[in-house]
């Protein structure tokens, strides 16, 4: 049997698109564990991101509406205090603010680069993670009615087919993305850093199946897509944080993991011949105990997107500037804590539209109120946005698809849902 080089096998894997289609053979744990692309048929460059915030984010805390009178009492140990003091959020408006973790969220919206969106849900009501998580990447209200994802029908309803990209081994592409499209996924592998001998008796182990031979070379070739740009910058690896025990280490590990997988996305949307959609799975936000306010494991978790998105957007380099990154999650928390200094299951909760280019500076929110009578069931954020409003206005204005085929397809039996105008720059 003959054998292959390294450099061979890079050579391959390149043959245009099919590239991008590489497999997590050894794939690691990430905060976030995979990423699914797509290429879209639209006339523009835009690029599209969807950053899934798995376990229900805490939007009470991540973007705190300090100016409500009911805010800190009802809130008790998770208040944060109001913009100018100790830990305070960092102000918004004369209302609303962002976690202090969120430094750079908070540069891109005096930027006007960021638009919040609050009290915000999809119509989902149950408060069970797997429904709730299926009916945000189905698109459809009802859990389990549909086997394709909203994102991947987008991609079919657009003039004229677009562009394929191979499915990779070994990696679950999310539901979201899921459908008649075909779309590549890639996690993050350790190929690359194998030895020539152990890389070898890979190569012959697949060399007898052609598919497998093909998708073992274009999973190579991904990794050094993703790697494109790490050599040399070694402070990219490096989450500030000084404390030396193990948990610390961890977190501070994966918070590096992170700003490392966002480099990788970048490096596939930068470049020319890449794809122009890509969704990013986050986890972790499932704060039911010692959840923490201005310092804590939220605060952890949302420094480490918050560095993430900085990195995504260096790497991207002037690409950023027709990129629109919308971040949510499936539900919202309770806005009281519970026992544990953490918060349950709730309804509303905050989203978030950063990018180049978005028309951003500003906070969408139809606030409900906090006071008791004004909460959802007596206990969670009453949600007065659709999500599915803002994401027929991205997917709109960036990929150009029509209201018929919102409504019908995208979203279906959606018409009463009207799309937000205006998220996108013109």
């Amino acid at each position: 049997m003959s054998r292959i080089s390294r450099r061979r096998f890079l050579t391959r894997g390149m043959g245009g698109l099919g590239a991008l289609a590489g497999a997590s053979v050894l794939g690691g744990s990430l905060l976030t564990t995979r990423m699914a692309f797509g290429a879209t048929n639209s006339s523009n460059d835009g690029r599209f991101v969807f950053i899934i915030m798995r376990g229900a984010l805490d939007g009470l805390t991540a973007v705190p509406p300090y100016g409500d009178s009911a805010y800190a009492s009802l809130r008790g140990p998770l208040a944060l205090p109001p913009p100018g003091s100790a830990d305070g959020a960092l102000p918004l408006n004369n209302f609303f603010g962002l976690h202090p973790s969120l430094a750079f969220l908070h540069e891109s919206f005096g930027a006007k680069e960021l638009t919040v969106l609050h009290a915000v849900a999809t119509p989902y009501r149950e408060r069970s993670h797997f429904d709730g998580q299926d009916v945000l990447e189905s698109g459809v209200p009802r859990p389990h009615a549909s086997e394709s994802g909203w994102l991947n029908r987008a991609l079919t309803v657009q003039d004229g087919a677009p562009r394929r990209l191979g499915v990779a081994l070994g990696a679950n592409v999310p539901l979201v993305m899921r459908g008649s499209a075909e779309v590549a996924s890639w996690s993050p592998s350790h190929l690359a850093n194998l030895s020539e001998d152990t890389l070898q008796r890979v190569t012959d182990l697949y060399a007898s199946d052609s598919l497998l031979s093909q998708r073992l070379a274009d999973a190579l070739a991904s990794d050094t897509i993703a790697a494109e740009g790490q050599a040399g910058d070694a402070t990219m690896m490096q989450p500030a944080g000084g404390d030396a025990n193990a948990n610390g280490a961890a977190k501070r590990a994966g918070a590096a993991r992170f700003v490392e997988t966002a480099h990788a996305a970048a490096s596939f949307l930068a470049r020319d011949d890449g794809p122009r959609i890509a969704v990013l799975e986050t986890t972790g936000w499932d704060t039911h105990a010692n959840e923490g306010g201005a310092q804590g494991q939220l605060a952890q978790r949302l420094g480490a997107l918050d560095s993430g998105l900085r990195e995504f957007k260096s790497a991207l380099g002037p690409v950023w500037g027709h990129t629109t990154v919308l971040l949510a999650t499936e539900f919202g928390r309770t806005a009281a804590s519970n026992g544990t200094r953490g918060t349950d299951h709730g309804t509303g909760s905050a989203a978030f539209l950063v990018g180049g280019a978005v028309a951003g500076g500003r906070v969408v929110a139809d606030w409900p109120a906090l006071g008791a009578s004004s909460l959802y069931e007596g206990r969670d954020l009453k949600p007065t946005l659709d999500l599915r409003a803002v994401i027929k206005g991205v997917l709109h204005d960036q990929l150009k698809i029509s209201d018929r085929a919102l409504d019908a397809t995208v979203f279906p039996d959606s018409a009463g849902i009207r799309r937000m105008d205006g998220l996108v720059r013109a």
